[in-house]
């Protein structure tokens, strides 16, 4: 369920997709709300493009460092390419 970020509190929580699409982030918000899932979404600007790097808004989303291995594997069986651990090389 989408929860607030004074819901965590303290806990380490774990960044595992930047939706660039607003379909893309409607997806992804009724999938982790269908498996009750809690998650944190926030807007938050990225760099995009190939030739012309612009800055751009995304939803940004992060869930509970414990569970972001399992939701990494659920991204990628929905198509989308989750965002690697800090500690993995890109």
């Amino acid at each position: 369920m989408r929860r607030e970020p004074d819901y965590f509190g303290d806990e380490e929580l774990d960044l595992v997709y930047i939706a660039k699409r607003l379909s893309d982030a409607k997806a992804i918000e009724e999938r982790f709300t269908a498996d009750g899932l809690d998650y944190l979404v926030e807007p938050d600007e990225y760099r995009g493009g190939f030739l012309f790097q612009t800055v751009r808004t995304g939803a940004f989303f992060y869930v509970l460092g414990s569970t972001g291995d399992a939701t990494r594997t659920m991204l990628t069986e929905m198509g989308y390419k989750p965002q690697p651990l800090e500690s993995e090389p890109t």
